[in-house]
């Protein structure tokens, strides 16, 4: 058995038995021989028929902007529901009420409370005109005490001008009484002189003499004009000096006057915004207590229920669904056949409940399926470990069924490269991925 021992036997022949003649010389056995050749010819063939490579992915039925998906509709303000104006099922229009809510905030409770804020935002606004008036008054006088300064000052510079007039008009006068009283003096020693040689009289010496004491006097009187007219040009100084002072400290008081009314206007207005922008907010949340439609679609849930049930700010009320939208699929794809993925590339898309034949290497061979493009591709993992894609319908194709409600299930097929079919069995059998592939685009000049 082993082919150790020097022994060696010869196998019996098939053909020595009359019944494997028998069946060599049966025409069925040709003809099986002819099949089972003729198959495996074909099958030969059939490997090299084009495959198209695919990428699939599951998926559901969504929009194709996010404002046309079921969304929740919610109140801005805390509150307690006193009447519902829909039901479930009803559709809506924008704008359309769908609940009433009453105020549960003791801050708002005021049924006057818009009304009060305005009155006292009108009072405010009355008391900001009355200190902008009072600064245009500060204004005025402050102008007012300047224009007097100025006149003021010269009048006190033409008081200055007439003192030193008259200074000088002094002090000539004065040099003529001390030219006279020198003249007098002369006169009467020589007078003296003559009346000693005996040519002049006793009486012209007299004469003389009272001559000489009328200038003395006069000189004296002279000399007190003259100070009496250098103490006026001080005292016009001074009066300079004072009328600086006095205005100065009449502008100062003016000023802290105007400042402060300008303090109290600013604050003042300070207050008229804040009193504007609480009666803006009160105008605008009485009109949230009215919850309505974002836009028009039908009510699929009501989330709160009852009457007088509260709820908080952001708390989600209702759920509609948009009556006009745009149909897409989401699908995911697994991590490895992402870079095979590109926006633009055409897909085979088919539905839950549409009756579908498919071959994913043949899409033209496929029924019931619905031509789709890739419009966006989502770059971070989603929590099922997939990547999610967006496809669009192909306008180029035929429209998607009316019928297809969202969230209903889709199955997607992503048309890659064309390969052998011997290669994609190669390819699959060995576990390696799609040829890297990207569609080629066409230049302008081709497109031209």
């Amino acid at each position: 058995m082993l082919n150790i021992s020097d022994n060696k036997t010869k196998l019996p022949s098939l053909e020595r038995f009359q019944t494997v003649k028998d069946l060599a010389k049966r025409p069925h056995y040709k003809i099986l021989n002819r099949i089972i050749a003729g198959v495996s010819i074909i099958g030969l063939l059939a490997l090299l028929l084009p495959w198209t490579q695919t990428i699939s992915g599951s998926g559901s039925v969504t929009t194709l902007k996010p404002n046309q998906r079921p969304q929740s509709i919610q109140s801005v303000i805390a509150g307690r529901i006193e009447k519902w104006y829909v039901q479930e099922g009803d559709f809506v229009k924008k704008g359309d009420t769908i609940l009433f809510i009453s105020e549960t905030k003791e801050d708002y409770m005021d049924p006057n409370l818009v009304q009060n804020t305005k009155n006292q935002m009108i009072a405010k606004q009355q008391s900001l005109q009355s200190y902008d008036s009072k600064v245009d008054v500060l204004s005025n006088q402050i102008a007012a005490i300047e224009r007097e300064k100025v006149l003021k000052l010269q009048q006190a510079q033409n008081k200055i001008r007439q003192a030193v007039l008259k200074i000088e008009s002094d002090s000539m006068d004065l040099a003529a009484v001390k030219t006279q009283l020198r003249i007098a003096n002369t006169q009467y020693n020589r007078s003296v002189q003559l009346n000693k040689e005996g040519l002049k009289p006793l009486t012209d010496i007299e004469e003389k003499r009272l001559k000489l004491q009328e200038v003395e006097a006069k000189i004296i009187t002279q000399e007190n004009k003259y100070l009496a007219s250098q103490n006026e040009l001080i005292n016009a100084k001074v009066e300079i000096n004072r009328i600086s002072a006095e205005y100065a400290e009449k502008v100062s008081k003016a000023n802290s006057d105007k400042f402060t009314a300008l303090s109290s206007q600013f604050d003042t207005d300070a207050q008229v915004n804040k009193l504007q922008n609480q009666y803006t907010n009160y105008s605008i949340r009485n009109g949230m207590y009215y919850i309505k439609a974002s836009q028009s679609g039908y009510i699929n849930r009501a989330l709160q229920s009852g009457i007088g049930e509260t709820i908080k700010e952001g708390t989600p009320i209702a759920t509609i669904m948009p009556s006009e939208y745009d149909i897409a699929v989401e699908t995911f794809v697994n991590p490895i056949d992402l870079p095979l993925i590109n926006k633009g590339e055409k897909v085979r898309v088919w539905f839950d409940g549409w009756p579908t034949i498919v071959f994913s290497g043949w899409p033209n061979m496929s029924y019931g399926t619905f031509g789709g493009e890739i419009v966006a591709i989502e770059n971070f993992i989603s929590d099922n470990g997939k990547y999610r894609v967006l496809i669009a319908p192909d306008k180029k194709e035929d429209k998607w069924p009316e019928q297809l409600s969202i969230g209903a299930g889709a199955q997607t097929i992503a048309l890659l490269e064309n390969v052998p079919i011997w290669f994609e069995l190669w390819r699959v059998l060995n576990g390696f991925p799609p040829n890297y592939y990207k569609p080629t685009t066409k230049t302008t000049k081709e497109k031209k």
